[in-house]
């Protein structure tokens, strides 16, 4: 079956490289009918994780000395206690009520089904089970139709948004509680899905927003913090914290979720921030540990539960001298086995991928309550899946005492009674497919890792089968949905069918747990293509270190495995939704390229001191989120044409480009129109009257023959040009740094600026804490009353700008470009000339994976 379905995986998936997305025709200039081509793709804003080094900065600064450091020191890590005492508080409520409605399921159906089995109403015990399941999943379907982005497990969204990527919603209250309440009720319906997943997510909502409503409730005691709670930094690493306080909290494994935290999440790190996450994930493990031991057993203090998900203790049997967890001759099945659950996971992750894009293509563009009959429909299939099975495909077997890891026999029977189902099994048996089905997930696992020889291979065989397919199914759908029980209860399954058939066939003395273990760790790391992470994970979550390195071989293998033929699931549901996530590092066929090769060379730019008509101008007929400050560099002027090719500063603009940016200051002008001020439309209507040029005549001729037209009367150090002409837009222009469109906003809408007959020095002054007020919801250009402002009026723009932002040469090979980009956390890279020139501008678009690849393509094509 692994090699079938490795055959299949690479029919549907291993062609991923050799096909071209849409971003690459685009640029190439080529189209292509292509069911990829139907697909949303989204532009995301990126996060800006550097400093802003501006003026309002620098008072802060003046005013900080070491004490008061230390005191926001001290601060960060209280909030970062905090962050894990909540996690694991959150994890508590999960937990508590999923035990609830799933108990109060079970004890209901499980009694029907016990009555009905002699009186012969089974139809009625399916209707009970349906009826639950149905409600709970409709519940949680309802709650994410309120706040969509809550799907999911949301490890894809927080991974994006700790490369850097905002995505919106991702981090609000409102999702918080929608994925908290969903997920509950979505593992209480037995849908095949887990709460460990949907718990980093809540972990990394919780880290991004505690932090802001405590320092804000300090803040109203005049307790001011605004050095690092206003800046995305901070809030990264409060992210970083939150999500691996999930893990911590999901698994009880502080060390692993730290790991998860640096090798899934987050792109940017320093040994400051390991202390910290450590720290966090540390808070929350021993919340959770704290409050499940005192509630489940009464023993306050005692640190019995550590996580969510308990794999229990790998022991052999006290006095058996044969008994081994593992041999080196089991290592060579280990290694067969990861190759397996790498083939196995890139099947599933293949299937789910085109799931997925079958649903957004005839499910989210329809009506949001299609979604919630999906959910509905997932959910009735899986529960007569599970009726089904149980009551008609299970085996009846002796109820024995098999337990490998308990010293009391009493305590064996007592633990084997109260999960055994005994459907349809008489005379002290029990029904092994309903011992699986009619149980939670967590006790399904502990059974399949140390219960012996309680399950038959054909039970197994089928109970691996139907996972896999409506697990694969469920994942996607429009409820809180976690993906690490799921297939950590598939690779158990077929990780003790492997051992039955050792046993059964070869009469080997193995111990069934451990190949139980290593199939879980095999098919989920087939699954997530997790290494590091997921060793220590799972060594925590067995508190067993000498499975160690069988873990981290068969995790290895299976990487291996699943990346010959296709992403791990998260990249997968990453790449759907347009995400321009950056990986670790680029290719080393990259560095034919450089700066100058990848850059945006059409600027739009403001001058230090520029009119409120040029600044409204910019904002509402662009969506870039910041502007180069230049002034014009007359020295240096040399333009030429050779063909259709402008060359300007050794930089070639096609003449498509010169056009394209002629084109987009017709409709600059034409959306100024608009503007209240009659003043302001008697210029435009000026201008756009002497624009339009004889029909028929070449407007890259036309700017040639202005070039030796003067320029405008308005000085370059007071404001550009109502409308810049062609020649301005290519001039050599000398750097001085940038300003964010948040920023320039904020100055329109708080009224900084001066007359044309005042000085620069008579601009209002605004302060650290006004420019970050109203973060991180900044106003947007359309909620700007234009009718208050006075269009000739004029904003220094230099006092807010970031003066020393990160700058790279044209000749910057892309690799370099690329590590400082990523590492740095840049929102913005400028590329400036040897002589202080900007001649264009890298945003994170520009390093992503298929951007480089159609500029390479490019390059050979042009060589």
């Amino acid at each position: 079956m692994a090699c079938c379905g490795g055959c299949l995986c690479c029919q549907c998936c291993c062609n991923e490289g050799e096909t071209r997305t849409p971003e690459e025709l685009t640029i190439l200039g080529e189209t292509r009918e292509d069911e990829d081509e139907i697909l949303p793709r989204k532009d995301y804003e990126s996060l800006d994780y550097d400093r802003c080094i501006n003026e309002p900065f620098l008072d802060v600064l003046e005013g900080l000395d070491n004490k008061k450091a230390r005191k926001y020191e001290a601060i960060k890590w209280i909030l970062v206690f905090a962050i894990g005492v909540s996690t694991g508080l959150t994890g508590l409520f999960v937990d508590f009520f999923v035990r609830l409605f799933t108990q109060m399921k079970f004890s209901l159906v499980g009694q029907s089904v016990e009555e009905c089995s002699e009186n012969g109403c089974l139809a009625l015990s399916l209707l009970e089970l349906l009826a639950l399941n149905m409600m709970f999943v409709f519940i949680s379907s309802v709650l994410v139709l309120i706040e969509p982005v809550a799907a999911g497990s949301g490890i894809p969204e927080i991974k994006s948004y700790l490369n850097g990527v905002k995505i919106p919603g991702i981090v609000r209250l409102r999702t918080f509680i929608c994925k908290v309440t969903g997920v509950l009720f979505a593992v209480a319906a037995g849908l095949f899905v887990g709460k460990e997943g949907p718990m980093i997510h809540s972990g990394a909502i919780i880290g991004a927003g505690l932090p802001q409503v405590l320092l804000h409730m300090l803040s109203c005691i005049h307790w001011d913090f605004v050095y690092f709670v206003s800046v995305f930094r901070d809030k990264r690493d409060f992210v970083s914290a939150g999500a691996a306080a999930g893990v911590a909290a999901a698994f009880g494994a502080p060390i692993g979720g730290t790991l998860f935290s640096l090798e899934e999440g987050s792109s940017f790190w320093n040994q400051a921030l390991t202390w910290k996450v450590l720290f966090c994930s540390m808070s929350a493990t021993f919340t959770l540990n704290f409050f499940r031991s005192g509630i489940n057993f009464n023993k306050w203090g005692s640190f019995q539960l550590p996580g969510l998900l308990n794999f229990g203790e790998f022991k052999c049997v006290d006095g058996d001298k044969t008994c081994h967890l593992w041999t080196a001759v089991d290592l060579a099945f280990f290694v067969l086995m990861g190759v397996a659950g790498g083939l196995l996971g890139a099947l599933f992750n293949c299937i789910n991928k085109r799931l997925a894009k079958y649903r957004m293509r005839n499910v989210h563009p329809k009506a949001r309550f299609i979604r919630v009959l999906e959910s509905l429909l997932v959910c009735m299939v899986t529960t007569l899946v599970i009726f089904v099975a149980s009551v008609a495909l299970g085996e009846c077997r002796d109820l024995v005492s098999t337990s490998n890891n308990t010293s009391t026999q009493g305590s064996v029977n007592e633990e084997v009674n109260s999960t055994i189902r005994r459907f349809f099994c008489y005379n002290n048996t029990y029904n092994d497919m309903a011992t699986l089905f009619f149980n939670p997930q967590e006790v399904a696992i502990h059974q399949l890792f140390h219960q012996n020889a309680t399950f038959s291979p054909i039970t197994l065989s089928l109970f691996f089968v139907l996972y896999f397919v409506l697990s694969c199914w469920t994942y996607g759908v429009s409820v809180p949905s976690g993906l690490f029980v799921p297939s950590l209860l598939c690779g158990a399954s077929l990780g003790r069918l492997v051992a039955n058939v050792l046993k059964i066939n070869f009469h080997m003395q193995i111990y069934s747990g451990t190949f139980a273990l290593i199939g879980a760790a095999a098919f989920l790391g087939g699954v997530v293509r997790m290494t590091i992470s997921l060793t220590v994970i799972l060594i925590e979550s067995t508190n067993e270190i000498t499975y160690g390195l069988p873990i981290m071989i068969t995790l290895m293998v299976a990487k291996w495995t699943g990346d010959f033929f296709n992403k791990g699931i998260y990249d997968i549901h990453i790449h759907l939704k347009g995400v321009p996530l950056l990986e670790w590092e680029t290719e080393v066929e990259m560095d034919k390229l450089t700066a100058s090769d990848i850059m945006e060379p059409n600027l739009t730019y403001v001058y230090p001191h520029t009119r409120i008509q040029s600044l409204v101008s910019i904002l509402r007929t662009t969506v870039y989120h910041a502007f180069p400050v230049v002034t014009e560099n007359r020295d240096n002027e040399k333009e030429f044409m050779k063909g259709n090719i402008l060359i300007s500063n050794n930089i070639k603009f096609k003449k498509s480009s010169v056009l394209t940016r002629a084109g987009e200051q017709r409709r600059r002008c034409q959306s100024m129109k608009s503007y209240p001020s009659s003043e302001l439309r008697n210029v435009c209507d000026e201008q756009t009257a002497v624009e339009p040029a004889e029909e028929g005549q070449d407007i890259l001729q036309q700017m040639l023959e202005r070039r030796h037209v003067p320029y405008p009367n308005l000085y370059p150090d007071q404001s550009p040009s109502e409308e810049w002409t062609m020649e301005e837009r290519f001039r050599p222009l000398t750097f001085h740094g940038l300003i964010l469109r948040s920023q320039l906003v904020n100055l329109l809408i708080r009224g900084v600026c001066y007359a044309e007959n005042q000085s620069s020095a008579s601009q209002p002054r605004l302060s650290h804490s006004e420019m970050t007020e109203d973060y991180p919801r900044f106003p947007d250009i359309h909620d700007l009353d234009l009718a208050l402002l006075n269009p000739r009026m004029i904003v220094d723009v230099t006092p807010y700008m970031n003066p020393c932002p990160y700058t790279v040469s044209p000749n910057t090979r892309v690799s370099q470009v690329f590590n400082l980009f990523r590492t740095m956390g840049l929102r913005h890279l400028p590329v400036v000339n040897a002589v202080g020139e900007i001649v264009g501008i890298i945003t994170r678009h520009n390093l992503t994976h298929e951007f480089l690849v159609a500029k390479l393509r490019q390059h050979y094509i042009t060589i």
